[in-house]
């Protein structure tokens, strides 16, 4: 029996409900500039991985499955019993894994700059990242990972949010964060994918070197019902450099729903 653990949760909004999932070493927080996009039309439903933010503490290494058993309580707790959910990155791979699972219980989802259908070139870059970390320690390698996340020009004209954001992943526990990275290395989708029958939102930055358009073009097209979205310009940390566009295309793709 997989376990789950009681993650800390906010609820704020009004409409039908949305869950919205984090990444690695991240937290509620991700979700702040896309929240006021999306509380007027939706119950938001944000919370913190385990490990992550003020959730508990796990006691040994997880899985993909534990954190798809975690949001499965997160939902009990809130007496949904239907859903849109929206996940980030490694809460991209959440999102289907849960939808897969619990196909009854998803309206929609968003797959926001997450992967699947890595070459094997793909995985060795990916794996290239947690092994560095692994050996030199995760702040030493952190400082590369912000070019990844951030464009030049959001770096130069916001140093304190990118300031923030690698902070963020140090406070993390490391190795919490390190389990997070090597599900996200580790998982992939493609197996299963055309399996989700959910309507579902594909989007990535046109930058996103690990996320890239390439990769959600596969995504896109393995899905049974699906709409592909690339963000001209961004990078891999589009919630924090435009969250509000995310939010305007998750409201817009729900509503076609309809």
């Amino acid at each position: 029996m997989t376990e789950a653990m009681d993650c800390e949760y906010t609820v704020q909004g009004e409409g039908p409900p949305l869950f919205l999932i984090h990444g690695i070493g991240a937290a509620r927080n991700t979700w702040a500039r896309a929240l006021p996009v999306l509380t007027p039309h939706f119950t938001v439903v944000t919370y913190d991985l385990r490990g992550h933010g003020a959730s508990p503490m796990p006691s040994g290494e997880f899985g993909l499955e534990e954190l798809v058993a975690d949001l499965e309580r997160v939902r009990e707790r809130t007496g949904y019993e239907t859903a849109h959910f929206a996940g980030h990155s490694l809460g991209g791979m959440i999102g289907p894994a849960y939808a897969l699972k619990y196909p009854d219980r998803v309206l929609s989802l968003g797959l926001l700059s997450t992967a699947a259908f890595r070459t094997e070139d793909d995985s060795a870059k990916v794996w290239g990242v947690v092994r560095a970390m692994e050996e030199k320690g995760i702040p030493q390698v952190l400082e590369t990972l912000s070019d990844r996340w951030f464009t030049d020009g959001f770096i130069a004209a916001h140093p304190d949010v990118v300031r923030n954001r690698l902070k963020q992943v140090v406070d993390t526990d490391p190795d919490v964060f390190l389990n997070v990275f090597r599900i996200y290395a580790g998982t992939e989708m493609a197996p299963w994918l055309h399996e989700v029958m959910a309507p579902s939102l594909v989007l990535t930055g046109e930058f996103d070197g690990g996320c890239n358009p390439r990769l959600n073009r596969l995504i896109d097209e393995a899905l049974p019902n699906s709409e592909l979205v690339i963000l001209p310009d961004l990078k891999h940390s589009l919630l924090l450099e435009a969250g509000e566009v995310v939010a305007e295309n998750i409201l817009r793709f729900v509503r076609t729903l309809n």
